[in-house]
């Protein structure tokens, strides 16, 4: 349990006490200009913990998740991923790390295929020479095939195993999102990190989101670290909720503690009026 007291003290699932964290912050703080827009982010997140992040708009949500996958390189403190320091890694090397994210706005390649999105997720596990690659030997055509196999797989978690060939693009929203996601877990990450995935969608996909990530969760055993302002969608599925006002973190706890948080209730309903994000 954390402690109310000290909203830097974990939270951890009962069945990932005996574990190293997969994600810890440490004093995280980043200045642009004379703009400090995250202070002192202290964050723990066990191995198979679904997390979520929750404050008023404009406290630093983005931001951080942008620090994590190393968009922006903190200008102080640490991150660890499954203990190891991420001090100078590219956001190409924080995915290669186990680090995979979803944004608020769809990023996907809406001309390519929904399997050739998934496959592009994929690369990272590519087996193959680069002159396997060009003179397209067995050994390039052995590991296409094992990706696409795969690819299939992962799409039908979310039951888009059918519209594998149709364009990105022709999808709805909410599928697209859905695929987003798949992208991401394409990548075999030990943390997904989740920017408003209920973003857009309508209570009926909501449900259905909930019920995917918390298979995702299940399935591969995994952390899912997310950001959204549907409170029913964090209520109902994080085990952690960490509650960011001013770009510090204030509490973290359960969803019954922190709905009952005195500091939260202030952060969203207090004298600067703070709305839901």
């Amino acid at each position: 349990m954390a402690n109310k007291n000290d909203p830097r003290a974990p939270f951890i699932p009962e069945r990932d006490q005996d574990k190293r964290p997969v994600l810890e912050c440490v004093g995280l703080g980043i200045d642009f200009g004379g703009l400090t827009a995250v202070n002192d982010f202290n964050l723990t997140i066990a191995p198979t913990e679904i997390c979520g992040l929750i404050g008023p708009n404009g406290a630093g949500k983005t931001t951080i998740f942008n620090l994590l996958t190393k968009v922006y390189q903190p200008t102080r403190g640490s991150m660890y991923l499954e203990g190891k320091d991420t001090k100078y890694m590219t956001t190409i090397q924080a995915n290669k790390a186990g680090l995979a994210r979803t944004f608020q706005n769809i990023r996907l390649f809406k001309e390519l295929t929904v399997l050739e999105n998934v496959l592009v997720g994929l690369h990272n596990g590519m087996d193959y020479r680069l002159t396997e690659a060009l003179f397209r030997l067995p050994g390039y055509w052995r590991a296409e095939r094992i990706a696409r196999e795969r690819a299939i797989e992962l799409l039908s978690i979310f039951d888009m195993q059918d519209v594998a060939n149709n364009k990105a693009g022709s999808l709805s929203y909410g599928a697209q999102r859905r695929l987003e996601i798949v992208r991401a877990l394409a990548t075999n990450p030990a943390v997904l990190l989740l920017d408003e995935p209920a973003a857009g969608m309508n209570p009926n996909e909501t449900e259905h989101l909930m019920l995917n990530i918390k298979k995702i969760q299940e399935t591969f055993q995994i952390a899912i670290f997310l950001i959204e302002h549907d409170m029913h969608l964090v209520m109902g599925i994080c085990e952690g909720v960490a509650v960011l006002n001013y770009g510090k973190l204030i509490a973290k706890g359960t969803p019954t503690e922190i709905q009952r948080d005195p500091k939260v209730i202030e952060a969203y309903l207090g004298t600067g009026g703070g709305s839901h994000a």
